[in-house]
């Protein structure tokens, strides 16, 4: 029997954070070693462009986010780990799908229309300084997920949309040229541990509320002191259920240390103490993937011919799929 394909994308718009960690890395990474699925995971450098247009940040960006994966423990040998940019097929069946898709699908994407009703909001053109890659990127996306015949695709409710026009487009390019692509589903984790940042907001770059992932131990103990708490006193009891400091590290413990630190501020402990031992448990968890991420950091072509060897591995299926689909919609030898 086929395994099923499962496919995830990170862009790599910044540094990885906490936030990046438990909510998409650790469980790929440890859903990618049950060996029920077969994975596809792809640095998403093309949409990176869409949210960023410095060069060094996105170069950067690529190497630490690689190195991430790499130092988190993910084998490449069991799947097939890729740089968008590498797959010149991507492009290609991105322009295929484009032809295929309404003008009116693409009017309805959340952040196309966000982006309008911001600029309507402050008086302006409804399409100031919105770029035909934010107005188009769902179907780079489609192309993405459509390339590998990916099944299931791991997200957030926030991108639910972007798989189900996957999925539209897909049908109609089926229906108009015979069956090409699997139809994927968004695969949503009501599980997947989303973390507030040191504002108490979801932790997200776009709030500048991170904390980043590979911080050095005195980084990471500065971090975790700026998180914000409410001016209870030691002693007085706090609710664990209101703070960031206990939700970050629920989303590090293990049960019996969630219960135990649940107790502990029920008794009142002192935010001082609840924050030194939160550093000390994320710091035990990431001290030796930190390591890692720092050699491979000073090792860029290390991690460079990792992505090469899976970019090789990803176009075995690419260049084959891309034929058929070239042929389909007429683009083939006249003899």
């Amino acid at each position: 029997m086929t395994k099923q394909r499962v496919l995830t994308g990170i862009t790599t718009s910044g540094s990885p954070h906490l936030g990046n960690y438990v909510g998409a890395i650790r469980p790929a990474i440890e859903a990618s070693r049950t060996g029920d699925y077969e994975s596809f995971f792809f640095l998403a450098d093309y949409h990176a462009l869409i949210k960023s247009q410095d060069p060094d940040m996105v170069h950067q960006s690529t190497l630490e986010i690689a190195a991430a994966w790499l130092a988190l423990g993910l084998d490449t040998d069991k799947v097939t780990f890729y740089r968008q940019s590498d797959i010149p097929e991507i492009p290609e069946l991105t322009w295929l799908l484009t032809c295929m898709t309404a003008k009116g699908m693409m009017n309805r994407a959340h952040a196309y229309k966000g982006a309008v009703q911001t600029n309507v909001e402050a008086g302006e053109d409804e399409d100031a300084a919105i770029s035909m890659g934010l107005f188009s990127y769902p179907i780079l996306m489609a192309a993405d997920i459509l390339m590998f015949n990916a099944h299931k695709i791991p997200v957030g409710r926030d991108q639910i949309q972007h798989v189900e026009m996957a999925r539209d487009i897909a049908q109609r390019f089926n229906h108009h040229y015979g069956e090409h692509f699997v139809l994927p589903a968004a695969q949503v984790s009501d599980d997947a541990a989303i973390l507030q940042g040191l504002d108490g907001r979801k932790m997200s770059k776009s709030y500048g509320n991170t904390i980043p992932l590979f911080l050095t131990e005195k980084q990471l103990k500065k971090h975790i002191n700026k998180i914000n708490t409410n001016l209870l006193e030691p002693g007085e009891p706090k609710d664990p259920d209101t703070s960031s400091v206990f939700q970050i590290w629920k989303a590090f413990a293990t049960v019996e240390q969630t219960a135990a630190m649940r107790l502990e501020f029920e008794k009142g402990i002192a935010w001082g103490e609840a924050k030194k031992q939160l550093f000390e448990l994320i710091n035990d968890q990431i001290k030796e993937p930190r390591e890692k991420y720092l050699q491979l950091l000073e090792n860029p072509a290390q991690v460079e011919a990792v992505l090469q060897k899976g970019a090789l591995k990803a176009r075995e299926q690419s260049a084959v799929l891309m034929a058929k689909a070239r042929r389909s919609v007429g683009i083939r030898p006249l003899a």
